[in-house]
């Protein structure tokens, strides 16, 4: 089986790249942009392996997909490539317009022709699977959870950028024939995330005696997915899914995001233990603009259609997440020092006094 993976060196991309490529029969092609959230430290331990390859190519370059489709002939692509954090769509959209909506297009529109060539069996197994987010839901009071029929209200521009590229993957199914499918995760966590979302800044602002930053009252709640878990169901919606269809991914862990600093403190005062409790070091910060009170995820259809199940428990993802931060200094040195620095964004129209 032969794999193109857009976005190969972001957090979830890398995990996936890793997974494929420790498989027999399997060769991977990893494009990837390489913008500030692309670290190809994450994918040290396959350099060399004969069936891992990396192009640096912009997915928005029609010329470059082209290429590589032409030399590679992958029998599915796994669509990752996107901007992904929500405080930076706040701050500035237009990166998010770019890459999540034109790209997307112009990779659809580049496997589209490449699927048109192909020929028997091979054009009627080719897979288009585009993975996003629960975040193009909207938000959930205290009860409740998305399925597959909920319908979209997205309430950032990352989350707006997101939700037309799915509508984008979904019309090139229905209008050409191209074999889609698409998976809404729900917030993943582990290790080679980027230092900018909730769980490594507190890991790391706790190693480096920080303060531990909390939007409003941390009342908002999340469904957290161990990355792993989050991988070996796209392993099995690209070999199993069918064409047309979306299947929601959850862990079924939802936790407020106090509770989840809370956690992280506890497990640093076990590992890490320091002359005072990490808690005290929490502090509470002027909440993000519409920041969405609480998503969960039914991910009843992929459980009984492709019989998936997550592995991990919340508090065994963390304890690992936070284990692996702690022995991969070197991971997160390398970006604290240059491109992100542990600083608040997504605050465009805050006041100084607000922020």
């Amino acid at each position: 089986m032969k794999l193109l993976v857009t976005g190969g060196a972001g957090f979830i991309g890398s995990a996936l790249v890793r997974h494929f490529v420790a498989q027999p029969g399997v060769s991977v092609v990893n494009i990837d942009k390489l913008t500030y959230a692309g670290n190809l430290d994450s994918l040290a331990a396959i350099n060399g392996a004969p069936n891992y390859t990396f192009e640096r190519v912009d997915i928005c370059d029609g010329t470059g997909i082209r290429r590589v489709l032409r030399a590679f002939r992958p029998d599915a692509i796994m669509h990752l490539a996107a901007e992904t954090h929500v405080d930076r769509s706040i701050d500035g959209a237009a990166d998010f317009v770019r890459t999540n909506i034109q790209g997307t297009y112009v990779l659809l529109e580049a496997a589209r022709h490449y699927w048109s060539e192909l020929e028997g069996r091979r054009q009627t197994a080719f897979r288009f699977h585009h993975v996003s987010t629960d975040e193009v839901y909207g938000a959930l009071g205290p009860t409740g959870c998305f399925t597959e029929c909920t319908p979209y209200a997205p309430n950032s521009p990352y989350a707006a950028s997101k939700a037309a590229a799915d509508h984008l993957v979904r019309a090139w199914w229905r209008t050409y024939g191209l074999p889609t499918v698409i998976s809404n995760c729900s917030n993943n966590y582990g290790p080679c995330q980027f230092p900018e979302k909730l769980i490594p800044l507190c890991i790391i602002n706790a190693l480096e005696g920080q303060p531990l930053p909390v939007y409003g009252r941390g009342d908002n709640v999340r469904d957290w997915l161990f990355v792993e878990d989050h991988v070996a169901a796209l392993d099995l919606i690209v070999r199993q899914g069918r064409p047309g269809e979306t299947y929601n991914v959850g862990g079924d862990e939802e936790v407020r995001n106090i509770d989840v600093v809370h956690a992280i403190c506890a497990v640093m005062d076990d590992i890490v233990p320091g002359p005072r409790p990490h808690a005290e070091r929490i502090r509470f910060v002027r909440d993000r603009p519409g920041h969405d009170f609480r998503y969960a995820i039914d991910a009843t259809k992929i459980r009984t259609e492709l019989g998936w199940q997550p592995r991990h428990r919340f508090d065994q993802g963390l304890r690992h997440t936070v284990a692996w931060y702690v022995a991969n200094r070197s991971w997160w040195e390398r970006i604290r020092s240059g491109v992100y620095r542990g600083e608040r964004l997504g605050t465009a129209g805050m006041t100084a006094e607000a922020m």
